[in-house]
């Protein structure tokens, strides 16, 4: 196995004039991309003073320069903390002081101003002519051929959204990353010819995912600002002959609201979609199918520690679409209780992940309440079925207990947003007043209607849907549900 930098040279290689990147302004061939890559690891050894083993933030914003400062670091050795340009001050500190970090690239010098800021536009070569570049890339290849990253050295530290806490830093490995590359393009079946449209944010998980296993891949990526420019999303698929995206499910309700079915006018054109990082109501997901009836729907289950641990096809998997499918290819997934014993199928337990595309654990952290064993716990409540299929129930810290029942919110929320007057809801365990079952089910409403948000009223639309203990007993109707930039329900900022 090959690091993804690795991967991506030798792409250069056998494909040189192959269109790599392109934002509708600016575009890169492979042999461009690696040629910058190179240029730019110089600037950073020598301007930036970065060395082997040092630790650098990065703002992760979709242009052309990322991808070249990013793997420029990779190539240095140098560990990279990717985060969105527009992180608040408190977390910009907090990674700050967890990594001891003193370097920082595309960010302005207001925010700390004893750090070594630079913009990410000055770091690469791009004010140079383009059509100056090398004819041949072997001439720059040579001096460094066999200076690639180790595997086993530390590739980024990837910090948490922090839904269930203090946000965490997450140790990858260049095998951590490109063993999940190779899980998930194995999964996905892409190949060379796909052409990516990026929309998602490269700050998180899933949409720096998708980057690196296009260019692992040798496919062409078409950078996008976000979903909610839908002429220009529509007029990049047509313009690049786009075959695949990422999307996360407020993405795609925003495409549906915008553009109601359009996206099934591309249904010969899109070989490939992949969802993820949050839940996705049943009746879109069949929705989807109905309009994208020969594209490998592939929606994903994993986390930052364990990228893309389970994956489920929905047009192939259709009876299945209320689970999160089955363990990724090269990944194990196994259930266990509280002291690490592998539980037993459709028995209830903490999800529990084994392969290279597993952590290596968080930064200023032991690993001793982290893993059973090799596998990783995920902190996420679930069971496996007889056929293999895996259940998402809840965040086991978010888990409900009334009366010594577990309640995943989840499951609650799943009703509720089958109310046509609910546009959002969260759920919470909350103290029992009475003092008799310890926790009780507490629902926040998002609502047009807000004389239906009654016990009774609810009570009955509920009905069997879900067992009496399961039902909220207390509402409070809000205005929006907190929650992160990918659609993660933020439940710690509901408590009190």
């Amino acid at each position: 196995m090959k690091s993804i930098v690795e991967q991506i040279v030798s792409n250069a290689q056998s494909n040189p004039h192959k269109l790599a990147l392109t934002d509708g302004k600016r575009s890169l061939t492979y042999l461009q991309l690696v040629e910058l890559i190179i240029l730019c690891t110089h600037k950073l050894r020598d301007e930036c003073k970065l060395n082997k083993g040092d630790f650098v933030i990065i703002a992760a914003d979709k242009q052309i320069e990322f991808p070249i400062v990013y793997f420029a670091c990779h190539l240095l050795g140098i560990i990279v903390i990717p985060i969105a340009p527009d992180t608040n001050e408190n977390r910009f500190i907090n990674i700050v002081n967890d990594t001891k970090t003193i370097k920082s690239i595309g960010f302005n010098n207001s925010l700390i101003p004893n750090l070594a800021f630079k913009d990410l536009a000055d770091v690469h070569i791009f004010e140079q002519n383009q059509n100056d570049v090398h004819a041949s890339i072997t001439p720059l290849l040579n001096p460094i051929i066999k200076d690639f990253p180790k595997l086993e050295d530390l590739a980024d530290l990837m910090f948490t959204t922090g839904t269930t806490g203090k946000p965490k830093g997450v140790k990858l490995s260049h095998l951590n990353i490109a063993a999940s590359v190779l899980n998930i393009n194995t999964f996905i079946k892409n190949t060379t010819d796909d052409v990516e449209l990026l929309a998602l944010p490269i700050s998180h998980s899933f949409g720096l995912g998708r980057l690196r296993c296009a260019l692992a891949n040798g496919q062409t990526v078409v950078l996008l600002g976000n979903f909610a420019n839908i002429k220009r999303f529509y007029r990049f698929i047509e313009q690049y002959k786009v075959t695949g995206f990422g999307m996360v499910p407020s993405s795609w309700a925003m495409l549906k609201k915008l553009s109601s079915n359009k996206l099934s006018e591309y249904r010969d054109q899109l070989k490939y979609i992949e969802i993820g990082s949050a839940p996705m109501p049943l009746e879109d997901k069949r929705l989807l199918i109905s309009l994208l009836p020969h594209t490998r729907i592939c929606m994903h289950y994993g986390l930052t520690e364990a990228s893309r641990s389970c994956f489920i096809e929905f047009n192939q998997d259709q009876e299945h679409l209320n689970t999160v499918g089955t363990p990724s290819p090269n990944v194990l997934v196994d259930i266990r209780d509280q002291n690490g014993k592998s539980l037993p199928p459709n028995e209830e337990g903490e999800i529990c992940i084994c392969g290279n595309s597993v952590t290596l654990g968080y930064s200023n952290t032991s690993n001793d309440q982290i893993f059973f064993d090799r596998y990783f716990r995920t902190g996420d409540w679930g069971y496996i079925d007889q056929d293999g299929y895996i259940t998402l129930k809840s965040r086991t810290k978010e888990l409900i207990n009334v009366g010594g029942k577990k309640v995943s919110p989840i499951e609650v929320e799943e009703v509720l947003k089958t109310f046509d007057f609910i546009q959002d809801c969260a759920c919470i365990g909350v103290e029992d007043q009475d003092h008799i079952l310890g926790e009780v089910v507490k629902a926040f409403i998002v609502t047009n209607q807000p004389k239906l948000i009654n016990q009774d009223y609810l009570d009955k639309l509920i009905g069997e849907q879900l067992e009496i203990y399961k039902h909220p007993t207390l509402y409070q109707i809000v205005d929006h549900i907190p929650k992160t930039s990918s659609g993660k329900i933020q439940r710690l900022l509901l408590k009190d």
